[in-house]
């Protein structure tokens, strides 16, 4: 089987962003965004759907966050749709339900090629120290769209912010790793339309 790998630069007048994925990796991670919340949930992402990941941004942070998250998704997400290549073999679907002490998340994602994302988060709280969390939905809107990956996350319940949004990106993670495997009784693409 080859390698399932693929990098990028990216730079703009807002970002300047190299990141590397390799799909079957073993859950190592080199995370430097400058946003120490996106590079934490970065790493979780990366080490429960056992990929390597190095992502190495610069953005206006002086400006805001919003950028550089939101360009780490892009990146991020053409970075994985080059790796899967024609996706042949692959299981394609994966689903989750993420337990992360007293939160609980639901994860349900399609590698079929229609972008798209439903994003419900319980949890009412907008900041964890200055990090907006609106920014989320933003990272999961570019990732899904860039990957062409069908995400539907819904963050059903829990009494700690961090634990909510934690259990989302392992609930991802643990989705994306059961969809992106080979499974050896798929031929060929997993579509009746014999294309993704």
């Amino acid at each position: 089987m080859n390698p399932r790998t693929a990098s990028k630069h990216r730079k703009t007048r807002e970002t300047d962003i190299s990141l590397t994925l390799n799909l079957d990796g073993s859950g190592t991670a080199d995370i430097q965004t400058g946003v120490g919340f996106l590079d934490h949930m970065l790493e979780l992402l990366t080490k429960h759907a056992l990929l390597d990941l190095t992502v190495h941004a610069k953005g206006d942070l002086h400006v805001d966050d919003h950028h550089t998250v939101e360009d780490v998704g892009i990146v991020l997400g053409e970075v994985l749709n080059q790796a899967l290549g024609d996706r042949k073999g692959i299981r394609r679907y994966g689903w989750a339900m993420l337990p992360m002490d007293e939160a609980m998340a639901r994860v349900a994602l399609d590698l079929g090629g229609r972008p798209f994302l439903v994003y419900e988060i319980d949890h009412p709280a907008t900041h964890i120290k200055e990090f907006d969390l609106q920014l989320l939905e933003e990272f999961w809107r570019a990732f899904s769209t860039q990957a062409r990956m069908n995400l539907h996350i819904a963050q059903l319940y829990g009494k700690d912010v961090h634990h909510a949004h934690e259990a989302v990106f392992k609930g991802v993670a643990k989705a994306l790793d059961y969809a992106k495997q080979h499974d050896p009784r798929v031929k060929g693409v997993p579509s009746s339309k014999d294309l993704i």
